[in-house]
């Protein structure tokens, strides 16, 4: 403290919430203050259900955890894959290829 000249010394865990951006914490805190009910979210905030989504999933990935989101973009990857088979676009061969190397959450 500058004014009193205590200082504090060691170490300290921050926990995985220092990695929130300030405008994240609030939205945490609204999310919480709602039981999380993304109408009383949007309400609060004024904003639509897929912005409270998008940064819902933002701080859910900046505390280190994988989003829904993400899943979801491996199974899209994977129908794609299925139709360029389909349509020809692929060689069945590639098409296992592909699939193989996906990641796989």
């Amino acid at each position: 403290c500058e004014s009193c000249g205590t200082r504090l010394e060691g170490s300290f865990s921050l926990g995985r919430f220092h990695a929130l951006a300030p405008e994240q914490l609030e939205f945490l805190e609204v999310f919480i203050r709602a039981r999380g009910s993304f109408k009383d979210v949007e309400r609060e905030l004024g904003i639509s259900y897929p912005t409270v989504r998008a940064r819902l999933d933002a701080v859910i990935r900046a505390l280190g955890f994988p989003s829904q989101a993400e899943p979801d973009r491996e199974v899209e990857r994977r129908k794609e894959i299925l139709r360029e088979l389909a349509e020809g676009r692929i060689a069945p061969d590639d098409a296992a290829n592909l699939l193989e190397t996906e990641p796989t959450k």
